[in-house]
């Protein structure tokens, strides 16, 4: 797989009828390796080991409704008391990061109300904060680390 714009992480990886898996610590299973999941898992990996984040806040590739659609967001971060910190898309590397993108995370996020967002390819990252009463996000240089 292709080195991503992260730290060097040790994951666990196994070969199953000739494909590769690589281990979820959130979902606690082997899942399929996939680009988008390279990603996801350093994004994962990051939040714990370089944000802080509790393993117990983090949820991974859960069903919402979107204008009556079914769809999946990657990554939550939850505050302690349930209410939704960080909304992360992550894309395959191949992919570029453009308006659609945001566009898709802001329609998530418009159900979720996260105070945090994150776009990533794993090679560009991309972090803002919302201000939801007045309707108006800010980049950021990154995503706050966990405090209680």
């Amino acid at each position: 797989m292709q080195v991503l714009n992260f730290p060097a992480y040790d994951f666990r990886f196994k070969n199953t009828e000739n494909k590769v898996y690589i281990f979820d610590v959130v979902r606690k299973k082997f899942v399929v390796l996939q680009p988008e999941e390279w990603v996801r898992q350093h994004v994962i990996h990051y939040l714990i080991f370089e944000k802080n984040y509790p393993l117990s806040l983090i949820n991974v590739e859960k069903q919402l409704r979107v204008n009556n659609l079914k769809r999946r967001y990657d990554i939550v971060v939850f505050e302690p008391n349930g209410a939704i910190q960080i909304l992360i898309e992550c894309k395959a590397p191949e992919v570029s990061i453009t308006q659609i993108t945001f566009d898709q995370i802001a329609r998530y996020n418009m159900q979720l109300q996260s105070e945090y967002l994150m776009v990533t390819n794993g090679l560009q990252h991309f972090y803002c904060k919302i201000d939801h009463k007045q309707e108006k996000y800010t980049f950021l240089e990154n995503i706050p680390d966990f405090s209680r």
